[in-house]
C-alpha cells in the first residue's frame, strides 16, 4: 500500500529499532518457538524476539518496511509482505503478536485476528496490544475515535471458548515518549488468547 510505503520511506532507516513496551512483560516465561509478528513495521519486536531465541516470521503491508527489516535482520528474521486484508502468512505458530495493528483504511481486523487464532498451534497464544487512548503524536487525532476494549475485541473475534480462552483482557497505563521527546500517559489495551493444549 502506497500510504504505508510513504510513511516508512519518509523516516530515517532505523538501525536499532526498539520493541514495543508491553512485549517483554507479556512474553516473559513463554518457551521460545515459532512466532508471527503481524504489522512488524521497523522490526523492533521481531528483532527482540529473535534475540530471545524465537524463530520469527514478520509481516507488514509496506514493502519498504519489509525490505528494511530484511537488510537489518539478515537470517535472524523471515520478513514477508502481506496485505492482511487479502492474504495471511502460511504456517502455524506458538505465538502470534499484533501490536497496534491499526490503519486509516478499511481492514476487517476481526477476520485477521480470527485467522491468527486459527494459525496457532495447540497451547499457542495470540497477543493483541491496541491503543486504548490517543497519543498526542498519533496520526489519528479524531476526538470521536472509539478505542475498543479488549473484551470488545475478543467478542468481535468470536472464537469457540471450547478451543480458545481469554487469558488476559486488561487496560494498562504507562508513560510514553513521542518522536519529539515529549511524554504523555497512554493506555494500552491488552488481550491474550490461549489455544487449548
Amino acid at each position: 500500500m502506497d500510504f504505508w510505503d510513504e510513511v516508512y520511506a519518509s523516516r530515517p532507516v532505523a538501525t536499532d529499532p526498539r520493541p514495543n513496551a508491553r512485549l517483554a512483560e507479556l512474553v516473559a516465561g513463554l518457551p521460545p518457538g515459532d512466532v508471527l509478528d503481524l504489522g512488524c513495521g521497523e522490526g523492533g519486536d521481531a528483532l527482540w524476539l529473535a534475540g530471545q531465541g524465537w524463530r520469527v516470521t514478520a509481516t507488514d503491508i509496506s514493502a519498504v518496511a519489509v525490505e528494511r527489516l530484511t537488510a537489518l535482520a539478515g537470517d535472524r528474521v523471515t520478513a514477508v509482505r502481506h496485505d492482511l486484508g487479502v492474504s495471511f502468512p502460511d504456517g502455524t505458530f506458538d505465538l502470534i503478536c499484533a501490536h497496534y495493528l491499526h490503519t486509516p483504511f478499511d481492514l476487517d481486523r476481526a477476520a485477521v485476528l480470527r485467522a491468527a487464532a486459527h494459525a496457532l498451534r495447540r497451547d499457542g497464544r495470540l497477543l493483541v496490544v491496541d491503543h486504548g487512548s490517543t497519543m498526542p503524536w498519533s496520526w489519528n487525532q479524531d476526538p470521536d475515535v472509539h478505542h475498543p476494549s479488549p473484551v470488545e475485541v475478543a467478542a468481535e473475534i468470536d472464537l469457540d471458548p471450547a478451543t480458545w480462552t481469554v487469558e488476559r483482557a486488561d487496560a494498562l497505563t504507562r508513560i510514553a515518549t513521542g518522536p519529539d521527546g515529549s511524554t504523555a500517559e497512554v493506555t494500552d489495551n491488552v488481550l491474550v488468547i490461549h489455544r487449548a493444549p
